[in-house]
């Protein structure tokens, strides 16, 4: 970003709610004021009932691009004009190209996920995971591991409303990679236990446990987690939540969503301006696990 907003700086964001606590901004204002590009980032929290204007008015002032983070990342569908295929099969967006008024939504939350688990030194290739949870982000991850080549996903759940549409989810993965994907009850601790002895990673792809309410956790009995399973979480506020603490505390490794919000920034940022980020600068500076 230059020194000064000029009458050419192109504008680009979040969308989102709550969003104030996010350092999306920054990351992105920093790359932009070291590539010295005539571009801002902005975070602005629209409410679920505002999101089509929101979309629309982004729209007509010619947005270059912007990002969109809970709750809106399966809604916001309904508003593009194109959807990339991982997108499409998915039904979620984290990440909105402007071109001349025509909006493509991406996602970006899988390739970001798996480049930071890499980065943490864990190798999840060829081995099975547990996920939690199935909104957007949770989707994202899914079809991205499985098309990297996790062999196997046990997807955990509440079986509400929106269980169907999970399953269909499911079946689409399976039959378009050759991962092995399974939905099951949240309430099932059986399975869930059964699911963890045979993981290598547990992943929480749910809100559970974010600011302000850091006391909740998905997984509240310690007898579940086991000494070296890989337990990552894809919040980042807190750092800590109460999931990784009790993991910790029962020999686990483990990782936040820190770096997963790095790289699936820097692959948002390549779409917009053409260039990398330089996330080892933007990493020392802002990102510290």
């Amino acid at each position: 970003m230059n020194e000064m907003i000029t009458g050419q700086t192109r504008l680009t964001g979040l969308l989102g709610s709550p969003v104030a606590h996010s350092i999306s901004p920054m990351m992105h204002n920093e790359a932009f004021h070291q590539l010295n590009l005539d571009f801002v980032y902005l975070a602005f929290d629209v409410s679920s009932d505002n999101l089509k204007k929101a979309v629309d008015g982004l729209r007509a002032i010619n947005i270059r691009g912007f990002n969109v983070t809970m709750p809106h990342k399966n809604e916001i569908c309904n508003y593009m004009d194109k959807l990339t295929p991982i997108s499409e099969m998915i039904g979620a967006v984290n990440t909105v190209i402007n071109d001349n008024g025509h909006l493509t939504g991406h996602t970006t939350d899988g390739t970001g996920y798996l480049k930071a688990v890499e980065d943490a030194g864990y190798h999840i290739i060829g081995k099975k995971m547990t996920l939690l949870g199935a909104g957007g982000s949770a989707a994202s991850i899914c079809a991205q591991a499985a098309l990297d080549g996790v062999a196997e996903i046990d997807i955990y759940k509440r079986k509400n409303a929106t269980w169907n549409q999970t399953q269909l989810l499911v079946d689409k993965i399976n039959k378009h990679t050759n991962c092995n994907v399974s939905l099951y009850d949240f309430s099932d601790t059986t399975n869930l236990r059964k699911s963890l002895k045979e993981s290598s990673i547990l992943t929480n792809a749910t809100s559970i446990g974010m600011e302000p309410n850091i006391e909740n956790c998905p997984i509240t009995d310690e007898t579940l987690f086991y000494p070296e399973l890989i337990v990552s979480d894809i919040i980042y506020h807190p750092k800590e939540t109460k999931l990784l603490k009790i993991a910790k505390r029962n020999g686990c490794f483990t990782c936040n969503g820190l770096y997963m919000l790095l790289y699936q920034g820097a692959a948002s940022f390549e779409l917009w301006t053409g260039q990398k980020m330089p996330i080892s600068l933007i990493k020392e500076k802002y990102f510290r696990r």
